[in-house]
């Protein structure tokens, strides 16, 4: 999975309904207006996706600005055959290529550490401006659930990261969800940033795939 996929997956807990960081931060604690300004579902479902293409290509183009993307993949090069090599030894018990390989533990480290700096670097440029979209734009401009799911997307047990609405809140009067299997506009947004990211960094040229 691309690091830029698991920084939207993080950064999308701060969005979510029950139990994130920010919880209570709005009047109804979710993402939505009772009124908003573009109307419809299908509109909205268009709409919201055109934030997460256009947000897409900001974050494409800091990164291409602050990330030497020949050094990065240089680095990403030699610590990934680095790391073949050293399982290929461990399978076959060879220790004195262990041994040699080992000696090279600590530079790889700092090659790892270098990485991961590079990779965060964009995000503190992005981070700050994505989550004041999130909390004073996007409620205004869309409703609480802007899709409908065929199925029950809600994977991980519990109420920590639902994506669709479930049966007995679409019931309860009081609940922003009218509908079973609804999509929250939040998770829309991060299921349609994660579909368009990966074509956006290849025609950006910011991709991590060394093939």
């Amino acid at each position: 999975m691309e690091i830029t996929i698991i920084l939207q997956f993080l950064e999308s807990i701060f969005l979510q309904e029950d139990g994130g960081f920010f919880d209570g931060f709005m009047d109804r604690g979710a993402l939505g207006s009772d009124d908003p300004i573009v109307k419809g579902m299908i509109l909205s479902m268009f709409a919201v996706t055109g934030f997460g293409i256009i947000l897409n290509l900001f974050n494409s183009g800091i990164r291409r600005k602050l990330v030497d993307q020949v050094k990065l993949k240089r680095i990403m090069k030699e610590t990934r055959a680095w790391q073949k090599e050293r399982m290929k030894a461990f399978r076959s018990k060879d220790t004195e290529k262990q041994a040699e390989l080992n000696k090279k533990s600590s530079y790889m480290n700092k090659m790892n550490m270098e990485m991961m700096q590079m990779n965060m670097r964009p995000m503190m440029f992005t981070f700050v401006p994505l989550i004041l979209i999130f909390y004073f734009v996007l409620p205004v401009l869309f409703s609480y659930t802007v899709a409908i799911s065929p199925i029950p997307l809600n994977v991980i047990p519990g109420d920590f990261f639902q994506l669709t609405c479930t049966a007995e809140q679409a019931a309860d009067a009081g609940h922003v969800c009218e509908e079973e299997n609804a999509l929250y506009l939040w998770a829309w947004y991060f299921l349609s940033s994660i579909a368009f990211s990966g074509i956006i960094m290849k025609l950006t040229k910011t991709t991590m795939d060394l093939g």
